[in-house]
């Protein structure tokens, strides 16, 4: 039985077949949701495991989540224009309806330490991490108001679990976003709007090579590293009926990672 039957959702940052915002896209559809995903190869471009990478996977995945019966709609959006969250929403209500699941999936992550740390490093992930996020939230908070209740899943990267030396402007921005996933579930919580954080741990999307997977397996108490799949069954978990009570929190779906 479909956990999700009726329900729209909107998954950022779905750029990359192999991608944990794909493997949502798809979990949520096969749960009976109508999907609205949006995608920005321009960034994943610059990124070594982008190379062959399909540049039509956008158009094959929009075909594969309408096979499982569900409607689905995409847009390629730059999220760190700071009138794209109000623009989305307005799109995902003309062309599906209103929306009950916003899952911030969209992140900007460049590593740098100290010496290479700037203004604009600082910025570029500023804009796409915390503020696309925040206002995204209360955009769609705003839009359903009243009408029905609601789930927000934000993606977050283990930060408050254990230091990330040499991914500074990445784990500070994502530390903004735990902070306030707890707040914000406060507020929202009288409107019966759920929202959570998901941090998956290392996942293989394809960006790993084999020797840093090596490097890796050892830190995974059950044996293997983390996949897209794990995350997204988590996240369609979160989005449904049955996750109504729990809101605030920040989940460590990633294996037990030492």
């Amino acid at each position: 039985m479909p956990k999700l039957p009726n329900k729209i959702a909107i998954i950022t940052g779905a750029s990359r077949s192999k991608g944990i915002g794909s493997a949502i896209c798809l979990e949520l559809a096969k749960q009976g949701a109508d999907i609205f995903f949006t995608h920005w190869s321009p960034y994943d471009q610059q990124m070594d495991y982008f190379k062959g990478e399909d540049t039509s996977w956008s158009e094959a995945l929009l075909t594969e989540i309408k096979q499982l019966g569900v409607r689905c709609e995409a847009m390629k959006l730059d999220l760190s224009k700071p009138d794209a969250p109000e623009y989305l929403l307005k799109e995902v209500e003309k062309r599906l309806g209103i929306p009950s699941i916003l899952v911030n999936n969209a992140t900007h992550s460049i590593d740098v330490n100290f010496r290479a740390l700037n203004a604009d490093v600082l910025d570029d992930h500023y804009r796409v991490n915390v503020r696309a996020t925040l206002l995204l939230t209360a955009e769609f908070a705003r839009r359903l108001d009243g009408k029905h209740s609601g789930r927000v899943i934000n993606m977050v990267s283990g930060q408050d679990k254990s230091p990330e030396p040499g991914n500074l402007a990445y784990i500070a921005t994502k530390g903004a976003v735990s902070t306030f996933t707890k707040s914000i579930a406060i507020e929202l919580a009288s409107l019966n709007i759920t929202v959570n954080a998901v941090d998956p741990g290392p996942t293989d999307t394809g960006w790993m090579n084999e020797e840093f997977k090596r490097t890796l397996l050892p830190r995974f108490p059950m044996g293997r590293i983390g996949n897209p799949a794990d995350a997204a069954k988590l996240i369609a978990f979160l989005a449904s009926d049955e996750a109504a009570w729990i809101t605030g929190q920040i989940i460590h779906s990633d294996g037990g990672f030492l």
